[in-house]
């Protein structure tokens, strides 16, 4: 078990300083502290969302720790193509994490600057992954990760019996 422990210490950092950032501290500024959330079955809603973004995150991140001993982060990435658990069926169920943590966050506080940003987090997202991410892991992993591209879906999972 000693092997995933400089990743995990090094994607618990991660996890931190990026995913803190995004999901916690700019939110933070755009809904005014977070003031005033939603009430009864809104806020329940919201949690559930919330609650699933965020073991979906990390959930992936174990995996790029353990099994591929590496990191999400561009300059500590994984070692081994990461294609089990949620990966299996989604090449990005890490994105797809985080972005329902802000729409769960959107719901939550009621707030159009969130949606604005989750719409702006949405194209982000897909720039860098089209014209950064796939590049690399193309680059690092080669013909294996153009099989893994060829048989999963990007965005909208494809589940197999």
């Amino acid at each position: 078990m000693a092997r995933p422990l400089v990743p995990l210490l090094n994607t618990t950092l991660f996890t931190i300083l990026v995913p803190g950032t995004v999901l916690v501290y700019i939110p933070y500024l755009l809904t005014g502290h977070f003031s005033n959330p939603a009430r009864g079955s809104l806020m329940w809603i919201a949690a559930a969302i919330i609650g699933w973004g965020v073991a979906v995150y990390f959930r992936c991140a174990w995996e790029f720790a353990v099994r591929g001993l590496g990191t999400p982060a561009p300059i500590a990435p994984t070692k081994y193509l990461v294609t089990t658990a949620m990966h299996r069926y989604v090449r990005n169920p890490m994105y797809i994490g985080v972005l329902c943590v802000v729409l769960g966050e959107t719901i939550l506080f009621r707030s159009l600057h969130l949606l604005g940003y989750m719409l702006f987090m949405c194209l982000a997202v897909e720039l860098f992954v089209v014209f950064y991410e796939e590049p690399a892991l193309h680059r690092q992993f080669g013909e294996s990760y153009d099989q893994y591209r060829r048989s999963v879906p990007r965005w909208i999972p494809k589940f197999r019996l």
